[in-house]
């Protein structure tokens, strides 16, 4: 299955490139936190109180709601499950 970039979603949605690649990256995190959360068998409430967010919100983020969802709060997940980001950035083409 390809992978569905920034651009690629930018077209398909008629959104910002801007916006699509905020999108992208949030799928990426939140996927990397559920896959951390399962293998260490973290609960929602667990989670929530290593990343000081309401369980509502771990809820909320880990079922796939992007919407109200900052990066923020999304980095704090992943430093709940023992996670850090390493970032990469090029000119583009």
């Amino acid at each position: 299955m390809k992978k569905t970039t920034s651009s690629d979603l930018s077209k398909k949605l008629n959104i910002s490139k801007a916006r699509s690649l905020e999108a992208v990256l949030k799928a990426e995190l939140i996927s990397a936190v559920l896959k951390a959360s399962k293998e260490q068998e973290l609960t929602h409430a667990e989670m929530s109180k290593r990343s000081g967010l309401p369980r509502s919100a771990v809820t909320g983020i880990l079922s796939g709601s992007l919407q109200k969802v900052t990066i923020d709060r999304v980095l704090k997940l992943l430093e709940s499950v023992g996670l850090t980001l390493e970032t990469r950035i090029k000119k583009t083409a």
